[in-house]
């Protein structure tokens, strides 16, 4: 017999999250909308991740557990689990977070309805550690005009400021997500992702609070708040390196216009746009180029200020049997 691929493939990358992992299972289990497959990849986490996640999966024939034998970073985890998924529709879900039981239904509702709309997504709510109310969080990102430089611009302006990415646990159309380049491997290129999708769809919101988002200090953002250890989370490999983020963001989003299909008018429209951009950001693209020219003397101080927060660790570990 011929096995049919769910409606909705729902991705959820993980590493080190037992404290937070089974209530955020629970949640995607208990949709009123059934017909999903909850990916997991685990990016080799060293708690009870596993026993976690394989304890689950015998149970519910939806549930995909993946293990990967090492740490190869946040982008290429969320990647992965988009790479595995078989439905119409695709979901990101981060292991700290909850949904409530109507989030996939009145997703799904919206996009069948409106092929014009690329993302759907709820209202914000955010929750802290033990899950309770800090605040509702406006995201204010319903692009509904049927042109792309217009929804272009709104994204932008909604940016402009610094916003938090809670749209990207939207639901979106698998098809329309694989052409893009998906999470980059370097800080706001969730962003970038999001403003691509832009350009290729409307975003729709639902106007109840279903998506309960936690902070605590375990985040990517929280934990690692040095922006050199914050790139090392999106990729190991480029632990230590120079890195000038207002300037590969430019070219990621000249790159994502050059990309997406859309008439000459729009894609001026657009360009025009990023002209706008570069009038925001100018300060930030300076300090970029003043880093590069310092790099050859600011690298040797990273590396020992690296150097000497891994010798206390080391000896913080050596003087725990004594204690």
């Amino acid at each position: 017999m011929k096995q049919t691929s769910p409606r909705i493939s729902i991705g959820m990358p993980i590493y080190n999250g037992e404290r937070f992992l089974a209530e955020a299972i629970m949640s995607i289990l208990a949709q009123t909308f059934q017909d999903f497959e909850l990916i997991i990849s685990d990016n080799g986490s060293t708690d009870r991740t596993e026993e976690i996640c394989r304890a689950y999966a015998a149970k519910d024939h939806r549930i995909r557990y993946y293990r990967n034998g090492q740490n190869l970073g946040g982008a290429w985890n969320f990647n992965h689990v988009f790479e595995l998924a078989t439905g119409e529709y695709f979901r990101w879900a981060c292991y700290d977070d909850i949904c409530a039981p109507e989030l996939l239904e009145r997703c799904i509702r919206v996009l069948d309805r409106k092929p014009s709309v690329v993302l759907c997504y709820p209202k914000t709510v955010i929750i802290d550690e033990q899950g309770k109310f800090i605040e509702n969080y406006p995201d204010d990102l319903a692009l509904s005009s049927s042109t792309q430089h217009e929804r272009y611009q709104q994204f932008h302006q909604r940016f402009r400021n610094g916003a938090r990415c809670n749209v990207l646990f939207g639901m979106i159309r698998r098809n329309l997500l694989k052409r893009t380049p998906l999470i980059g491997s370097y800080p706001s290129s969730d962003i970038i992702l999001l403003a691509e999708l832009a350009l290729l769809g409307e975003y729709h919101e639902i106007p109840e609070h279903l998506f309960f988002r936690r902070e605590h200090p375990q985040t990517s953002r929280g934990a690692y708040l040095a922006f050199r250890n914050r790139l090392a989370w999106y990729n190991p490999a480029k632990k230590g390196q120079l890195y000038l983020t207002r300037w590969k963001c430019c070219f990621e989003h000249l790159s994502a216009i050059k990309r997406v299909p859309m008439n000459q008018d729009e894609k001026v429209r657009c360009y025009i746009q990023m002209l706008q951009w570069l009038t925001w950001n100018w300060q930030w693209l300076v300090k970029d180029l003043l880093k590069a020219v310092s790099w050859p003397f600011l690298k040797p101080l990273l590396n020992l200020e690296s150097n000497q927060h891994r010798n206390i660790l080391t000896l913080k570990n050596f003087l725990k049997p004594l204690r």
